[in-house]
């Protein structure tokens, strides 16, 4: 089994896109596919807007997409592919409340690939991408907090590291990079870059 993590430092970046192009570019693979959300007081973190995440019991939910065309991020999944697709909604902070579900789904999965930043507290995966734009004034603590960790930084077109930033420079220097690009979020050498990870860690 494989299990890819896919986070980034705010929303609306392609973090999605880069799942689903992976999920497409390895389809052999049966993906599982898992999404991520955490909320906090009405307010999603996947768009910063109003929602409906929160459960009645203000614990946890874990729904399973079925539909390959609602327009969710995890109906994308499904769309490019993936076996099986599920959201996970927790309280800010109380992914850990989650977790031995989570854990449940990746044992029964044939490979997985998780869009979120914080899971990276929980697991060590296989491989580990974080999508970055420096154009963005957003980053998000938990981006940063795991950064160290990833394999590798997606970076979309046209962003470059900005001096003064709350990633070092010498912290980006040491992770392969690659550039992401409308309509090919995902390309070719980073389907290489997984691929290879995924393998060698196999015949360990």
């Amino acid at each position: 089994m494989s299990i890819v993590v896919v986070g980034g430092n705010t929303r609306n970046i392609g973090k999605t896109s880069v799942v689903a192009g992976l999920i497409a570019a390895m389809p052999g693979k049966l993906w599982t596919a898992i999404k991520i959300t955490q909320f906090g007081h009405g307010v999603c973190s996947a768009n910063g807007e109003p929602c409906d995440c929160e459960t009645a019991d203000h614990t946890i939910a874990i729904s399973e997409e079925r539909n390959r065309e609602s327009g969710t991020d995890s109906s994308r999944y499904l769309a490019a592919g993936a076996a099986q697709s599920f959201w996970v909604r927790t309280r800010q902070g109380q992914l850990h409340e989650a977790m031995p579900r989570v854990r449940d789904l990746i044992a029964k999965a044939e490979n997985v690939i998780i869009e979120s930043n914080s899971v990276l507290r929980f697991l060590q995966p296989d491989v580990s991408l974080s999508v970055l734009d420096f154009s963005s004034g957003d980053f998000k603590a938990s981006a940063m907090r795991y950064l160290d960790r990833v394999d590798a930084i997606v970076m979309p077109e046209g962003s470059e590291f900005v001096a003064g930033s709350v990633v070092s420079q010498s912290l980006l220097e040491k992770k392969r990079r690659f550039v992401s690009r409308p309509l090919m979020y995902c390309n070719p050498e980073l389907v290489e870059f997984v691929e290879a990870r995924c393998a060698a860690l196999l015949t360990r």
